[in-house]
């Protein structure tokens, strides 16, 4: 095709409409082909690969190994000693009773280890869905004045977010959660946390009555409205252990080999506080403690679940807003170390087995539970080779609930609030945020509306800005292709942006285009003005320069992924446009989605064959070949 020794562009096949639309909806929900493997295989074997795809342990249990099993004991051990105060610590977050925290650490995990597809993800409940609970909730239903009605509201808020996780896995809409960035996640969780630590000032300093908003002005004021309330007793206590957590910290990630320190710091933190709580009778000079707890295993709830109740349409919102956001981070936590194992994880059959483990949950008097990225490196680093960990860290929670359960009473409500402080310093990732800015100054705005927002604002507007600003900036790339001039690299056949390569050398008489990006009606008008000036402004710059007038306008189409019938248009009347002013328009490295268009809208007549060419180099070859003939 072409003038010159041009290579003709192949058309693809041009497929029925409705196989096309199925290999789309094939890529789009199931890109992964779960179910290549039962093809051409018998019924039975068929049932049984089926049955190890959604319900994974019936893979991996008949290969497991006491070699394994050694291993996942001593991390399974290892983040039960952890589970045990967080659980407490975040059931306390979301204004629940402390039981209620040890009871999510005791269901989920289990239900994961059957369901989960990752080796190390460590299953528990987690602050921001812990925040969220009493932010969205405590606004409706005081859990002070009505902790039943509060409790049975976090029930239900549980199952409709293990139902939308569900229904996201089943029906492969697992890109939904891609609308959470990483700027966003970093500035939501980064908000969060400076939120949950100001708010944990409440055990720190011993203050009885506290507000239920979460933004800083709120928070602060409670705080210094209450100056005369405050206690010293609790706050060296606090601070003094708080010390000590972080400490642990620095010196485990400074030393990886003795991870097990910092593991084991909440721990210890609850032993000792409680012991001098006990030694002492602290509870008599201001240093509050938990109180009574009751011992046995997870109650029934399923009859707790408040689908009459008023403030349903609350709980639904609540279940929304932090299934989703569990859904990310816990979805993101378990690839993050899957890539460092080199396996790979199904992030539908991820959400599937979240959405299964909080409907059960739900039922079973547990609250929100995700993978947690604190006890997923602890399991990690402690060894772990299969879910079985987590199935350890439930045994260990159910012997805590069956036998040791009392010790718990006399836990100080301060210690409580210095784990929670001490975890949420962690996820305040200030690194990660001059990264943003060095890297990508958008995505640097996003995290800090998204920081601004949460702290300022409350969790969920500011999880709502972040993620507005974040489709923003996605319409606008979609929106505004870029369009580059090229340049010839001297003794080579390729062409690169001028503007990025300095030694790139326009060719006389010839604009090189190349749209960055799709065709679409979204675009169509701006790259039509876009176009349009460029040639402008090169005939501009040709007159000033002296040089040979425009002759040929090449417009790289490499980069165009699909183009619509606005696309289609566009190229029409652009060409139209720059034959009036005498120069003619090559379409180069055309994909086959573009050049299938070109040919069934009939546009190959328009542009003409010999106008379109494989390659760049062979359109510019063809052009200067002309003009060697014309002269």
């Amino acid at each position: 095709m072409g003038t010159g020794s041009g290579t003709r562009v192949p058309i693809p096949d041009n497929k029925p409409f409705v196989t096309t639309l199925k290999a789309n909806l094939k890529e789009t929900f199931f890109p992964d082909d779960p179910f290549r493997r039962l093809k051409k295989q018998p019924l039975q074997r068929k049932l049984l690969l089926g049955l190890q795809y959604f319900v994974p342990i019936f893979e991996w249990a008949p290969r497991y190994t006491f070699k394994l099993f050694r291993a996942d004991l001593i991390a399974g051990v290892t983040i039960a000693s952890l589970a045990i105060p967080q659980g407490i610590s975040y059931a306390n977050l979301a204004t629940l009773p402390p039981l209620i925290g040890l009871y999510s650490s005791l269901v989920p995990p289990l239900v994961y280890a059957m369901m989960g597809s990752s080796r190390d993800l460590a299953i528990g409940t987690v602050a921001v869905a812990s925040l969220l609970f009493t932010d969205i909730l405590g606004k409706v239903v005081s859990p002070t004045d009505n902790p039943t009605e509060y409790l049975h509201l976090a029930f239900t808020a549980t199952f409709f977010a293990g139902l939308i996780q569900a229904s996201l896995g089943l029906l492969r809409l697992g890109f939904i959660v891609d609308l959470l960035s990483h700027a966003t996640i970093v500035g939501f969780m980064g908000g969060v946390a400076t939120n949950v630590c100001f708010q944990q000032f409440k055990g720190i300093l011993g203050l009885q009555h506290f507000t239920h908003k979460s933004d800083i002005i709120s928070v602060l004021k409670a705080i210094f409205s209450q100056t005369h309330l405050w206690r010293w007793q609790p706050a060296i206590l606090g601070c003094g252990f708080l010390f000590y957590m972080v400490l642990a910290r620095f010196y485990s990630k400074r030393k990886p080999i003795y991870f097990w320190i910092s593991a084991m710091a909440p721990l210890t933190s609850v032993i000792l506080g409680s012991l001098i709580v006990y030694l002492t009778h602290a509870e008599k000079h201001g240093i509050q403690v938990i109180g009574h707890l009751k011992k046995g295993l997870n109650p029934p709830s399923y009859r707790d679940l408040a689908f009459g109740s008023p403030h349903l349409t609350t709980a639904i919102k609540t279940g929304a807003i932090t299934g989703i956001i569990a859904l990310a981070e816990g979805v993101a936590v378990g690839r993050s170390f899957a890539l460092v194992k080199n396996y790979h994880i199904d992030g539908n059959k991820e959400m599937l087995a979240f959405g299964l483990m909080n409907i059960v949950g739900s039922t079973t008097s547990c609250y929100l539970t995700s993978g947690i990225f604190s006890k997923t490196a602890v399991n990690f680093n402690a060894g772990c080779q299969t879910v079985v960990s987590n199935i350890i860290m439930s045994i260990g929670v159910m012997l805590t609930l069956l036998f040791l359960i009392p010790f718990f009473s006399v836990t100080p409500l301060v210690v409580l609030s210095s784990i929670i402080m001490n975890a949420m310093l962690g996820l305040i990732k200030y690194e990660q945020v001059i990264h943003l800015w060095k890297v990508d100054k958008f995505d640097f705005v996003i995290c800090i509306c998204s920081y601004v927002g949460v702290v300022f604002g409350s969790v969920e507007n500011g999880l709502i800005t972040a993620v507005c600003l974040s489709v923003v900036r996605l319409l606008l790339v979609v929106a505004r292709p870029k369009t580059l001039v090229l340049g010839n690299i001297p003794n080579t056949t390729s062409y690169r942006s001028i503007q990025h390569y300095d030694f790139a050398q326009r060719v006389s008489g010839i604009l090189i285009l190349q749209i960055d990006g799709p065709i679409n009606f979204a675009c169509t008008n701006y790259l039509r003005e876009r176009i349009m000036r460029w040639v402008d402004e090169e005939e501009d710059r040709i007159k000033s320069c002296g040089e040979k007038s425009l002759q040929y306008v090449i417009l790289d189409l490499g980069a165009v992924g699909s183009i619509d019938t606005s696309g289609i248009s566009l190229m029409e009347e652009v060409q139209k446009f720059i034959e009036r002013k005498g120069i003619k328009l090559i379409l180069a490295n055309p994909g086959s989605e573009v050049i299938k268009k070109i040919h069934l809208s009939n546009s190959i007549k328009t542009f003409g064959e010999e106008h379109i060419h494989l390659t760049v180099a062979e359109a510019v070859k063809a052009c200067t070949f002309v003009v060697q003939v014309d002269v």
